[in-house]
């Protein structure tokens, strides 16, 4: 699909649903290009603000336009990635801004395990080494996963923030998962 193919289908979808796109126009350039990105690396366009595990079964719900656009826009004027906003963000009136991610923890988790699985070749189209039984043993786990059970927040880090940087719930609103990042140490 061609950017300008993306850009129509967009429109299109905005319109029938009463919805406007961007009006920052590098944005809105942007997110078009993350949306032919990820087209051309899973074969459906999901969306460039999330992670998508390149499985269209878990990723169903964050096919653009995701499952969560019409409460997002709805409550916040926008959707989780801005690319769908109402006519208050499109005219100015309202800035667009962060807000909470809908996407159930458990299906965010899911993308995290499969795209960190997935062989890089498939990612990138780069093709990378895979690291030695050395390297593997020089390895060592420094970040753990945390979300903010209030508004959904992930982030990777050896302890949680002390504020959430979306919903700003304090530091014993984060919860951590039992999947750790590991670099070289």
């Amino acid at each position: 699909m061609t950017l300008e193919g993306v850009r129509q289908r967009s429109e299109s979808d905005a319109r029938t649903h009463g919805y406007y796109l961007n009006s920052d126009a590098d944005f809105l350039e942007d997110l078009l290009e993350g949306l032919k990105r990820n087209e051309e690396r899973y074969g459906y366009p999901s969306c460039p603000c999330r992670l998508a595990s390149g499985r269209l079964e878990l990723d169903g719900d964050i096919i653009c336009p995701c499952d969560y656009r019409d409460a997002d826009v709805e409550e916040f004027g926008q959707c989780y990635c801005a690319l769908y906003v109402d006519r208050d963000v499109f005219e100015g009136r309202k800035k667009v801004a962060p807000i909470p991610e809908r996407r159930p923890i458990e299906k965010q988790t899911e993308a995290h395990i499969s795209a960190a699985n997935a062989p890089r070749e498939k990612q990138t189209g780069i093709e990378i080494e895979k690291p030695t039984k050395a390297a593997k043993e020089a390895l060592k786990p420094i970040m753990r996963m945390w979300y903010c059970r209030q508004c959904g927040y992930v982030c990777f880090r050896e302890e949680p923030p002390f504020i959430c940087p979306i919903c700003r719930a304090k530091r014993e609103m984060f919860a951590g998962l039992r999947i750790t990042a590991y670099v070289h140490g």
